[in-house]
């Protein structure tokens, strides 16, 4: 009797041991180069599609997007965003000391790391460190397969007033289902992640993906008309989780992993 009762608890708690695992949440470090011209753009691509990517290939981290923004002005400067997963921080805080082991990738950077001070690669260099949600633990390369220039990659950051009301809007995309809504309705979301570090918290951040401008309308006007999303926008539990919108449109490079 007490074999029979003791075996499918052990393999019951073996399994949800098992799944838990294979949930584990990635960590993100996005990362902006700001570009003052058109000669620094293109020596920080010509450094992050011979250097770095492939350096981090070698290090078994894959699913590295690169993008720009589709229109250059005085809200969307001329920069370059590089998203990097990550399995742990711990991989993030060694992550330099690691590229500074790879002699390939050091004499591959020496022209942007060693650049002078007098004619610098980019102006500034500016990171944030996101965990995954917990209903989308892992990232997701966009799918896409039409022309890299015409695809529209949607970077949203959610900001909210307090911290109960960050925690909030958190929940109302995991628990409230939000998640789900944006993958049933095919927004290709790459990754939704709660700012750990960054300059605007309390924020959350995602991104979704789409063919050209005209699928990206479509599909939101998918999302407002959205029975689902009109009875979880109403619910009392969610509401004023929001106190700014910053949404930016970009594009993937050539090299970029997805």
């Amino acid at each position: 009797m007490y074999k029979t009762t003791y075996l499918p608890l052990f393999l019951l708690l073996f399994s949800i041991t098992t799944m838990v695992q294979g949930q584990q949440r990635e960590y993100y470090q996005l990362k902006t180069y700001l570009l003052a011209t058109e000669e620094q753009e293109n020596r920080t691509d010509t450094y992050l599609s011979e250097a770095l990517l492939p350096a981090l290939k070698k290090m078994k981290i894959k699913n590295v997007g690169v993008f720009k923004p589709r229109t250059i002005d005085s809200l969307n400067p001329r920069s370059i965003k590089i998203l990097i997963p990550l399995k742990t921080l711990t991989q993030l805080e060694t992550l330099e000391s690691d590229l500074l082991k790879d002699k390939v990738y050091m004499a591959t950077a020496k022209d942007f790391l060693d650049a002078s001070y007098k004619n610098p690669p980019y102006s500034r260099a500016e990171s944030i460190i996101l965990k995954a949600f917990i209903d989308m633990p892992k990232m997701k390369p966009s799918p896409l397969t039409g022309p890299r220039k015409d695809r529209v990659y949607e970077l949203r950051s959610y900001e909210s007033a307090t911290e109960a009301k960050y925690i909030n809007k958190v929940a109302m995309f995991n628990q409230g289902g939000e998640v789900t809504l944006f993958d049933d309705l095919g927004f290709n979301a790459v990754f939704y992640g709660e700012v750990l570090s960054g300059a605007n918290m309390p924020n959350l951040m995602y991104m979704t993906t789409f063919e050209n401008k005209a699928s990206r309308d479509a599909h939101w006007k998918s999302f407002a008309d959205s029975p689902v999303w009109n009875k979880l926008k109403a619910d009392p539990v969610y509401q004023n989780n929001v106190s700014k919108n910053d949404t930016r449109f970009y594009y993937p490079t050539e090299y970029s992993d997805y």
